[in-house]
């Protein structure tokens, strides 16, 4: 018969050293992914503001070029085949989330907003081919327009005073509410209701614009959509 030593009665288990071990490398692990979440958005947020600016200096290469805005140019058509002329009037028309026309040497006189793109690119100042608007680091359409998209005011307007903004605006949809807060801290004043940068709360994605801005609310669920005066 076998005698029992204290080593074979010890029970098996962990030493409070051997959990302070594990409850130190959980406490790593989590601290990585929560600052590896962190670079992301902060990546995001770095994206649609290079965004912005980069559409910005495109619009003023442009102009400063042809003398006229991209989607507006009264010139197009006879600068390059297959893409249709605005009327020169200084107004994109159309709202920023328009579908692109089938035929783009045949769009709709309302059709700027699009044409917009497809002018920068044909002119080398935006990369791609077409005039489907692009999407920012969170999926969600960029795209410019002119006030309420008619070149009327109403668009974006600070909450209890009646001045909305009436020039071009570039629009960057389906932020969330931490990296919409980031932009306009960075690009204006913080503030989604007033400034030069202001932000609408969404209800579904690539909403249209219009209606009063709304400042922002930090909630992790609220997604905005950001509109930028460039003009």
């Amino acid at each position: 018969m076998k005698k029992h030593t204290d080593k074979h009665a010890a029970q098996g288990g962990f030493t409070l050293v051997e959990i302070a071990i594990v409850l130190v490398i959980i406490g790593l692990l989590l601290g990585g992914i929560l600052k590896g979440q962190e670079m992301i958005t902060q990546a995001k947020t770095k994206n649609v503001i290079n965004d912005f600016n980069g559409v910005a200096a495109a619009i003023y290469g442009y102009q400063d070029r042809y003398r006229a805005l991209p989607g507006d140019d009264k010139n197009a058509a006879s600068r390059w085949a297959a893409t249709t002329s605005g009327n020169g009037n200084g107004i994109i028309l159309g709202a920023y989330n328009l579908a692109p026309p089938a035929n783009l040497a045949a769009a709709a006189a309302g059709d700027e907003a699009v044409m917009f793109w497809h002018h920068l690119r044909l002119s080398g100042f935006v990369s791609g081919s077409g005039a489907i608007q692009p999407f920012n680091a969170v999926n969600g359409m960029m795209g410019v327009q002119t006030g309420d998209g008619t070149g009327a005011a109403g668009v974006l307007a600070e909450t209890g005073t009646t001045n909305p903004f009436t020039g071009l605006i570039l629009c960057s949809a389906n932020l969330p509410d931490k990296i919409a807060i980031s932009v306009d801290a960075q690009l204006d004043d913080g503030k989604g209701n007033t400034g030069a940068v202001r932000g609408q709360v969404q209800t579904a994605p690539n909403p249209a614009i219009a209606g009063t801005a709304t400042d922002y609310q930090e909630t992790g669920t609220l997604v905005y959509t950001s509109c930028r005066s460039l003009l």
